[in-house]
Protein backbone atom coordinates (compact mmCIF):
# COMPACT_ATOMS: atom_id res chain seq x y z
CA UNK A 1 0.00 0.00 0.00
CA UNK A 2 1.25 3.48 -0.87
CA UNK A 3 1.76 5.59 2.27
CA UNK A 4 -1.03 8.10 2.84
CA UNK A 5 -3.72 6.13 1.00
CA UNK A 6 -6.26 3.64 2.32
CA UNK A 7 -6.41 5.11 5.83
CA UNK A 8 -9.06 7.83 5.37
CA UNK A 9 -12.38 7.52 7.24
CA UNK A 10 -15.45 6.73 5.15
CA UNK A 11 -16.89 10.25 5.32
CA UNK A 12 -13.67 11.71 3.92
CA UNK A 13 -13.61 9.23 1.04
CA UNK A 14 -17.23 10.08 0.20
CA UNK A 15 -16.44 13.79 0.42
CA UNK A 16 -13.50 13.45 -1.98
CA UNK A 17 -15.60 11.44 -4.44
CA UNK A 18 -18.39 14.03 -4.37
CA UNK A 19 -15.88 16.88 -4.83
CA UNK A 20 -14.37 15.14 -7.89
CA UNK A 21 -17.84 14.50 -9.33
CA UNK A 22 -18.88 18.14 -8.89
CA UNK A 23 -15.60 19.31 -10.43
CA UNK A 24 -16.15 17.07 -13.47
CA UNK A 25 -19.74 18.26 -13.88
CA UNK A 26 -19.02 21.98 -13.55
CA UNK A 27 -15.88 22.04 -15.70
CA UNK A 28 -17.67 20.87 -18.90
CA UNK A 29 -20.36 23.52 -18.34
CA UNK A 30 -17.70 26.22 -18.23
CA UNK A 31 -15.65 24.57 -21.01
CA UNK A 32 -18.60 24.49 -23.44
CA UNK A 33 -19.29 28.18 -22.86
CA UNK A 34 -15.58 29.04 -23.10
CA UNK A 35 -15.27 27.03 -26.31
CA UNK A 36 -18.14 28.88 -27.96
CA UNK A 37 -16.88 32.26 -26.76
CA UNK A 38 -13.24 31.69 -27.70
CA UNK A 39 -14.08 30.21 -31.10
CA UNK A 40 -16.39 33.15 -31.79
CA UNK A 41 -13.58 35.54 -30.90
CA UNK A 42 -11.11 33.69 -33.14
CA UNK A 43 -13.58 33.61 -36.04
CA UNK A 44 -14.74 37.23 -35.57
CA UNK A 45 -18.25 36.30 -34.42
CA UNK A 46 -20.31 37.25 -31.38
CA UNK A 47 -20.97 33.89 -29.74
CA UNK A 48 -23.54 33.24 -26.99
CA UNK A 49 -24.78 36.52 -25.52
CA UNK A 50 -28.50 36.11 -24.80
CA UNK A 51 -28.99 33.75 -21.84
CA UNK A 52 -27.79 35.42 -18.65
CA UNK A 53 -25.27 38.27 -18.34
CA UNK A 54 -22.99 38.12 -21.40
CA UNK A 55 -24.43 34.68 -22.18
CA UNK A 56 -22.82 32.92 -19.19
CA UNK A 57 -25.90 30.73 -18.59
CA UNK A 58 -26.00 29.37 -22.14
CA UNK A 59 -24.48 25.98 -21.22
CA UNK A 60 -26.98 25.54 -18.40
CA UNK A 61 -29.85 26.46 -20.73
CA UNK A 62 -28.63 23.91 -23.29
CA UNK A 63 -28.54 21.22 -20.60
CA UNK A 64 -32.07 22.03 -19.46
CA UNK A 65 -33.27 22.02 -23.07
CA UNK A 66 -31.79 18.56 -23.70
CA UNK A 67 -33.30 17.23 -20.46
CA UNK A 68 -36.77 18.44 -21.42
CA UNK A 69 -36.70 17.20 -25.00
CA UNK A 70 -38.52 14.02 -25.90
CA UNK A 71 -36.31 10.96 -25.95
CA UNK A 72 -36.90 9.25 -29.29
CA UNK A 73 -35.94 5.59 -29.71
CA UNK A 74 -35.89 4.72 -33.44
CA UNK A 75 -37.56 1.59 -34.67
CA UNK A 76 -35.23 -1.34 -35.23
CA UNK A 77 -32.62 -0.53 -32.57
CA UNK A 78 -31.33 -3.04 -30.03
CA UNK A 79 -33.00 -1.16 -27.19
CA UNK A 80 -31.09 -2.45 -24.11
CA UNK A 81 -27.69 -1.84 -25.69
CA UNK A 82 -28.91 1.37 -27.32
CA UNK A 83 -29.84 2.80 -23.90
CA UNK A 84 -26.79 1.39 -22.11
CA UNK A 85 -24.19 2.72 -24.58
CA UNK A 86 -24.22 6.39 -23.37
CA UNK A 87 -23.73 5.19 -19.78
CA UNK A 88 -20.76 3.01 -20.81
CA UNK A 89 -19.24 6.03 -22.58
CA UNK A 90 -19.66 8.42 -19.64
CA UNK A 91 -18.92 6.38 -16.51
CA UNK A 92 -15.26 5.43 -17.29
CA UNK A 93 -14.42 9.12 -17.82
CA UNK A 94 -15.44 9.81 -14.21
CA UNK A 95 -13.71 6.70 -12.84
CA UNK A 96 -10.35 7.64 -14.34
CA UNK A 97 -10.13 10.73 -12.12
CA UNK A 98 -9.89 8.61 -8.97
CA UNK A 99 -6.08 8.49 -9.12
CA UNK A 100 -5.40 12.07 -10.28
CA UNK A 101 -3.61 14.09 -7.54
CA UNK A 102 -5.04 17.59 -7.02
CA UNK A 103 -2.61 18.69 -4.32
CA UNK A 104 -0.38 17.68 -1.39
CA UNK A 105 -1.45 16.49 2.03
CA UNK A 106 -3.80 18.91 3.77
CA UNK A 107 -5.95 18.99 6.90
CA UNK A 108 -9.71 18.51 6.44
CA UNK A 109 -11.67 18.84 9.70
CA UNK A 110 -8.54 17.84 11.62
CA UNK A 111 -7.84 14.78 9.43
CA UNK A 112 -4.57 14.79 7.44
CA UNK A 113 -5.16 13.45 3.94
CA UNK A 114 -3.69 13.84 0.43
CA UNK A 115 -5.83 15.69 -2.12
CA UNK A 116 -6.36 12.53 -4.14
CA UNK A 117 -9.09 9.93 -3.87
CA UNK A 118 -6.73 6.95 -4.05
CA UNK A 119 -3.54 5.71 -5.66
CA UNK A 120 -1.74 2.44 -6.27
CA UNK A 121 1.55 1.34 -7.88
CA UNK A 122 0.05 1.12 -11.40
CA UNK A 123 -2.18 4.19 -11.25
CA UNK A 124 -1.41 5.41 -14.80
CA UNK A 125 -2.16 1.98 -16.25
CA UNK A 126 -5.49 2.08 -14.41
CA UNK A 127 -6.35 5.33 -16.23
CA UNK A 128 -5.35 3.82 -19.57
CA UNK A 129 -7.45 0.71 -18.91
CA UNK A 130 -10.55 2.56 -17.69
CA UNK A 131 -10.59 5.11 -20.49
CA UNK A 132 -10.26 2.26 -22.99
CA UNK A 133 -13.62 0.94 -21.82
CA UNK A 134 -15.29 4.19 -22.88
CA UNK A 135 -14.83 3.37 -26.57
CA UNK A 136 -17.15 0.40 -26.11
CA UNK A 137 -19.95 2.88 -25.51
CA UNK A 138 -19.26 4.51 -28.88
CA UNK A 139 -18.97 1.18 -30.71
CA UNK A 140 -22.14 -0.22 -29.13
CA UNK A 141 -24.02 3.00 -29.87
CA UNK A 142 -23.13 2.74 -33.55
CA UNK A 143 -23.98 -0.96 -33.74
CA UNK A 144 -27.21 -0.83 -31.69
CA UNK A 145 -28.61 2.10 -33.70
CA UNK A 146 -29.35 -0.20 -36.63
CA UNK A 147 -28.23 2.45 -39.12
CA UNK A 148 -25.36 2.61 -41.58
CA UNK A 149 -23.74 5.93 -40.67
CA UNK A 150 -23.65 5.36 -36.89
CA UNK A 151 -22.11 1.94 -37.54
CA UNK A 152 -19.38 3.49 -39.68
CA UNK A 153 -18.72 6.08 -36.96
CA UNK A 154 -18.40 3.34 -34.33
CA UNK A 155 -15.97 1.37 -36.51
CA UNK A 156 -13.89 4.48 -37.12
CA UNK A 157 -13.72 5.16 -33.41
CA UNK A 158 -12.54 1.59 -32.77
CA UNK A 159 -9.66 1.85 -35.24
CA UNK A 160 -8.83 5.36 -34.03
CA UNK A 161 -8.63 4.47 -30.35
CA UNK A 162 -6.63 1.29 -30.99
CA UNK A 163 -4.07 3.23 -33.04
CA UNK A 164 -3.67 6.18 -30.71
CA UNK A 165 -3.74 4.25 -27.46
CA UNK A 166 -0.62 2.45 -28.61
CA UNK A 167 1.19 5.76 -29.15
CA UNK A 168 -0.21 7.11 -25.89
CA UNK A 169 0.93 4.06 -23.94
CA UNK A 170 4.41 4.31 -25.46
CA UNK A 171 4.63 7.97 -24.45
CA UNK A 172 3.99 6.85 -20.85
CA UNK A 173 6.91 4.41 -20.92
CA UNK A 174 9.54 7.15 -20.99
CA UNK A 175 7.88 8.77 -17.95
CA UNK A 176 7.85 5.45 -16.09
CA UNK A 177 11.52 4.87 -16.86
CA UNK A 178 12.60 8.30 -15.68
CA UNK A 179 10.37 8.48 -12.60
CA UNK A 180 10.92 4.86 -11.58
CA UNK A 181 7.23 4.43 -10.73
CA UNK A 182 3.77 4.11 -12.33
CA UNK A 183 2.02 5.77 -9.40
CA UNK A 184 0.56 9.19 -10.24
CA UNK A 185 1.52 10.63 -6.86
CA UNK A 186 5.05 9.24 -7.27
CA UNK A 187 5.39 10.78 -10.74
CA UNK A 188 4.32 14.19 -9.40
CA UNK A 189 6.81 13.89 -6.53
CA UNK A 190 9.59 13.03 -9.00
CA UNK A 191 8.97 16.37 -10.80
CA UNK A 192 9.50 18.53 -7.72
CA UNK A 193 12.68 20.00 -9.22
CA UNK A 194 12.30 19.60 -13.01
CA UNK A 195 9.10 19.03 -14.98
CA UNK A 196 9.17 16.21 -17.52
CA UNK A 197 8.05 18.49 -20.33
CA UNK A 198 11.67 19.69 -20.37
CA UNK A 199 13.30 16.28 -19.96
CA UNK A 200 10.89 14.27 -22.12
CA UNK A 201 9.59 16.77 -24.66
CA UNK A 202 9.18 14.21 -27.50
CA UNK A 203 6.99 12.10 -25.19
CA UNK A 204 4.96 15.21 -24.42
CA UNK A 205 4.39 15.96 -28.11
CA UNK A 206 3.35 12.36 -28.80
CA UNK A 207 0.95 12.38 -25.86
CA UNK A 208 -0.46 15.77 -26.86
CA UNK A 209 -1.29 14.45 -30.33
CA UNK A 210 -2.61 11.13 -29.01
CA UNK A 211 -4.90 12.71 -26.44
CA UNK A 212 -6.64 14.77 -29.15
CA UNK A 213 -7.16 11.62 -31.23
CA UNK A 214 -8.23 9.64 -28.16
CA UNK A 215 -11.01 12.12 -27.33
CA UNK A 216 -12.33 12.33 -30.93
CA UNK A 217 -11.76 16.07 -31.04
CA UNK A 218 -11.06 18.22 -34.10
CA UNK A 219 -9.06 17.85 -36.27
CA UNK A 220 -9.38 14.15 -35.39
CA UNK A 221 -13.16 14.01 -34.91
CA UNK A 222 -13.63 11.47 -37.69
CA UNK A 223 -16.20 9.27 -35.86
CA UNK A 224 -18.51 12.32 -35.85
CA UNK A 225 -17.61 13.72 -39.27
CA UNK A 226 -20.90 15.40 -40.17
CA UNK A 227 -19.83 15.94 -43.77
CA UNK A 228 -19.43 12.20 -44.24
CA UNK A 229 -21.43 10.42 -41.53
CA UNK A 230 -24.32 12.85 -40.85
CA UNK A 231 -23.57 12.99 -37.09
CA UNK A 232 -21.50 9.86 -36.63
CA UNK A 233 -22.09 7.28 -33.94
CA UNK A 234 -24.71 9.38 -32.09
CA UNK A 235 -26.86 10.23 -35.14
CA UNK A 236 -29.86 8.31 -33.79
CA UNK A 237 -29.66 9.72 -30.25
CA UNK A 238 -31.60 12.61 -28.72
CA UNK A 239 -32.46 14.17 -25.37
CA UNK A 240 -30.49 12.96 -22.31
CA UNK A 241 -28.88 10.09 -24.21
CA UNK A 242 -27.27 12.57 -26.59
CA UNK A 243 -26.31 14.77 -23.62
CA UNK A 244 -24.52 11.79 -22.03
CA UNK A 245 -22.27 11.45 -25.08
CA UNK A 246 -21.46 15.16 -24.99
CA UNK A 247 -20.75 14.96 -21.26
CA UNK A 248 -18.46 11.96 -21.83
CA UNK A 249 -16.53 13.87 -24.50
CA UNK A 250 -15.88 16.90 -22.32
CA UNK A 251 -15.13 14.90 -19.18
CA UNK A 252 -12.63 12.87 -21.22
CA UNK A 253 -11.04 16.16 -22.30
CA UNK A 254 -10.65 17.13 -18.65
CA UNK A 255 -9.27 13.68 -17.77
CA UNK A 256 -6.58 13.60 -20.48
CA UNK A 257 -5.68 17.23 -19.66
CA UNK A 258 -5.30 16.36 -15.98
CA UNK A 259 -3.17 13.34 -16.91
CA UNK A 260 -0.95 15.51 -19.11
CA UNK A 261 -0.58 17.93 -16.21
CA UNK A 262 0.32 15.07 -13.88
CA UNK A 263 2.84 13.42 -16.18
CA UNK A 264 4.56 16.38 -17.81
CA UNK A 265 3.75 19.69 -16.07
CA UNK A 266 4.65 18.78 -12.52
CA UNK A 267 1.09 18.04 -11.40
CA UNK A 268 0.05 20.40 -8.63
CA UNK A 269 3.52 21.96 -8.24
CA UNK A 270 3.60 25.73 -8.75
CA UNK A 271 5.18 27.05 -11.95
CA UNK A 272 8.27 29.25 -11.96
CA UNK A 273 8.64 31.97 -10.61
CA UNK A 274 5.68 31.35 -8.27
CA UNK A 275 7.54 28.28 -7.00
CA UNK A 276 10.11 30.62 -5.41
CA UNK A 277 7.47 31.53 -2.84
CA UNK A 278 7.92 29.23 0.14
CA UNK A 279 4.22 28.45 0.59
CA UNK A 280 3.41 27.96 -3.10
CA UNK A 281 3.32 24.16 -2.83
CA UNK A 282 1.65 23.93 0.55
CA UNK A 283 -1.94 24.03 1.70
CA UNK A 284 -4.70 24.56 -0.86
CA UNK A 285 -2.73 26.73 -3.30
CA UNK A 286 -1.61 23.71 -5.39
CA UNK A 287 -5.26 23.07 -6.35
CA UNK A 288 -5.23 26.44 -8.12
CA UNK A 289 -2.00 25.66 -10.02
CA UNK A 290 -3.36 22.25 -11.04
CA UNK A 291 -6.64 23.73 -12.30
CA UNK A 292 -4.88 26.46 -14.29
CA UNK A 293 -2.65 23.88 -16.00
CA UNK A 294 -5.69 21.77 -16.91
CA UNK A 295 -7.33 24.83 -18.45
CA UNK A 296 -4.23 25.47 -20.55
CA UNK A 297 -4.79 22.10 -22.22
CA UNK A 298 -8.53 22.73 -22.56
CA UNK A 299 -7.67 25.97 -24.37
CA UNK A 300 -5.42 23.97 -26.72
CA UNK A 301 -8.40 21.73 -27.55
CA UNK A 302 -10.50 24.80 -28.37
CA UNK A 303 -7.68 26.44 -30.33
CA UNK A 304 -7.20 23.35 -32.50
CA UNK A 305 -10.91 23.09 -33.24
CA UNK A 306 -11.12 26.74 -34.29
CA UNK A 307 -7.96 26.60 -36.42
CA UNK A 308 -7.47 23.29 -38.20
CA UNK A 309 -9.65 21.51 -40.76
CA UNK A 310 -10.53 17.87 -40.28
CA UNK A 311 -7.95 15.38 -41.56
CA UNK A 312 -8.75 12.67 -44.05
CA UNK A 313 -9.09 9.28 -42.43
CA UNK A 314 -6.05 7.81 -44.21
CA UNK A 315 -3.91 10.80 -43.18
CA UNK A 316 -4.98 10.38 -39.59
CA UNK A 317 -4.16 6.65 -39.49
CA UNK A 318 -0.84 7.19 -41.25
CA UNK A 319 0.13 9.77 -38.62
CA UNK A 320 -0.50 7.27 -35.83
CA UNK A 321 1.03 4.12 -37.30
CA UNK A 322 3.86 5.56 -39.44
CA UNK A 323 4.99 8.56 -37.38
CA UNK A 324 3.95 8.51 -33.71
CA UNK A 325 4.56 4.84 -32.95
CA UNK A 326 8.04 4.55 -34.63
CA UNK A 327 9.19 7.83 -33.07
CA UNK A 328 7.95 6.62 -29.67
CA UNK A 329 9.94 3.39 -29.93
CA UNK A 330 13.17 5.19 -30.88
CA UNK A 331 12.69 7.70 -28.04
CA UNK A 332 12.05 4.92 -25.50
CA UNK A 333 15.34 3.24 -26.47
CA UNK A 334 17.19 6.53 -25.92
CA UNK A 335 15.54 7.18 -22.56
CA UNK A 336 16.18 3.60 -21.41
CA UNK A 337 19.86 3.92 -22.38
CA UNK A 338 20.27 7.17 -20.43
CA UNK A 339 18.42 5.63 -17.48
CA UNK A 340 20.76 2.61 -17.49
CA UNK A 341 23.85 4.83 -17.54
CA UNK A 342 22.41 6.89 -14.66
CA UNK A 343 21.90 3.73 -12.59
CA UNK A 344 25.53 2.84 -13.23
CA UNK A 345 26.64 6.20 -11.86
CA UNK A 346 26.90 8.29 -15.02
CA UNK A 347 24.33 10.86 -13.91
CA UNK A 348 25.63 13.62 -16.17
CA UNK A 349 24.27 11.76 -19.20
CA UNK A 350 20.76 12.81 -18.12
CA UNK A 351 21.65 16.15 -19.68
CA UNK A 352 21.36 14.34 -23.02
CA UNK A 353 17.60 14.13 -22.55
CA UNK A 354 17.36 17.88 -22.05
CA UNK A 355 19.51 18.48 -25.14
CA UNK A 356 17.48 16.12 -27.31
CA UNK A 357 14.20 17.58 -26.03
CA UNK A 358 15.44 21.10 -26.79
CA UNK A 359 16.52 20.07 -30.29
CA UNK A 360 13.13 18.49 -30.97
CA UNK A 361 11.37 21.63 -29.72
CA UNK A 362 13.53 23.82 -31.97
CA UNK A 363 12.94 21.53 -34.95
CA UNK A 364 9.17 21.61 -34.46
CA UNK A 365 9.23 25.38 -34.03
CA UNK A 366 11.36 25.85 -37.15
CA UNK A 367 9.07 23.67 -39.25
CA UNK A 368 5.99 25.54 -38.01
CA UNK A 369 7.61 28.93 -38.70
CA UNK A 370 8.70 27.84 -42.16
CA UNK A 371 5.22 26.64 -42.98
CA UNK A 372 3.60 29.87 -41.81
CA UNK A 373 6.24 32.02 -43.51
CA UNK A 374 5.80 30.17 -46.79
CA UNK A 375 2.02 30.61 -46.67
CA UNK A 376 2.17 34.34 -45.82
CA UNK A 377 5.15 35.47 -47.91
CA UNK A 378 3.76 37.94 -50.48
CA UNK A 379 7.11 38.25 -52.24
CA UNK A 380 7.45 34.58 -53.01
CA UNK A 381 7.96 33.36 -56.57
CA UNK A 382 4.79 33.84 -58.62
CA UNK A 383 3.07 30.64 -59.58
CA UNK A 384 1.80 30.24 -63.12
CA UNK A 385 -1.97 30.10 -62.98
CA UNK A 386 -3.48 27.30 -64.98
CA UNK A 387 -6.44 28.18 -67.22
CA UNK A 388 -9.78 27.27 -65.68
CA UNK A 389 -11.61 24.43 -67.41
CA UNK A 390 -15.12 23.95 -66.02
CA UNK A 391 -15.42 20.53 -67.69
CA UNK A 392 -12.08 19.12 -66.49
CA UNK A 393 -13.76 16.63 -64.18
CA UNK A 394 -16.33 15.48 -66.71
CA UNK A 395 -19.13 17.68 -65.39
CA UNK A 396 -19.50 21.48 -65.09
CA UNK A 397 -18.25 23.18 -61.91
CA UNK A 398 -18.34 26.90 -60.97
CA UNK A 399 -15.05 28.84 -60.84
CA UNK A 400 -13.25 29.41 -57.55
CA UNK A 401 -12.39 32.94 -56.35
CA UNK A 402 -9.71 34.35 -58.63
CA UNK A 403 -10.61 32.06 -61.54
CA UNK A 404 -12.38 33.27 -64.65
CA UNK A 405 -14.65 30.99 -66.60
CA UNK A 406 -14.10 31.01 -70.39
CA UNK A 407 -16.75 32.67 -72.49
CA UNK A 408 -19.32 30.41 -74.13
CA UNK A 409 -18.65 29.47 -77.77
CA UNK A 410 -21.58 31.57 -79.04
CA UNK A 411 -20.35 34.74 -77.32
CA UNK A 412 -16.83 34.27 -78.75
CA UNK A 413 -18.19 33.82 -82.31
CA UNK A 414 -20.40 36.96 -81.97
CA UNK A 415 -17.38 38.96 -80.81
Amino acid sequence: MIPGFGTDPWWLVVGKAVAIFVFLILTPLVAILAERKVMARMQMRVGPNRVGPAGILQSLADGVKLALKEGIVPKGVDKPIYLLAPVIAAVPAFMAFAVIPFGPEVSIFGQRTPLQLTDFPVGVLYILAVTSVGVYGIVLAGWASGSTYPLLGGLRSTAQVISYEIAMGLSFVAVFLHAGTMSTSGIVAAQSSTWYIFLLFPSFLIYLTSMVGETNRAPFDLPEAEGELVGGFHTEYSSLNFAMFMLAEYVNMVTVSALATTLFLGGWHAPFPISLWEGANAGWWPVLWFTLKVWVFLFVFIWLRATLPRLRYDQFMNLGWKVLIPVSLVWIVLVATVRAFRIEGYGSLAVALVVVSALVALLVGALAWRRLHRERDPDGPPTERQPFDPMAGGFPVPPLPGQTAPKPEKERSDA
